[in-house]
């Protein structure tokens, strides 16, 4: 049987990563990891990650998480880092 731990240590996600879709979609951490898993393997589920991420910054601010906040942004700042889209390719 697979842990949560071991379903991580095969995604290309972090642990922040996943917990952001899991609040947006309103789902579980191991459903919201599958989910992710998925869209980060196109460019139009890197970017729909990416405003998941954005959109959960934007309640933060909203109901005055601070915390929350900065670790959001950091985790969009991550994510930007370590899964850049390819809009700009030509093949």
């Amino acid at each position: 049987m697979l842990t949560y731990e071991d379903c991580l240590a095969f995604c290309d996600l972090t642990e922040d990563e996943i917990e952001a879709i899991a609040e947006h979609e309103h789902i579980p951490a191991i459903v919201a990891m599958e989910l992710g898993q998925y869209l980060v393997q196109t460019d139009d589920g890197v970017r729909k990650i990416k405003r998941i991420i954005l959109d959960d910054i934007e309640a933060a601010r909203k109901n005055s998480e601070q915390n929350r906040y900065l670790v959001l942004k950091a985790t969009f700042q991550h994510f930007v880092d370590t899964h850049p889209d390819n809009t700009s390719r030509t093949d």
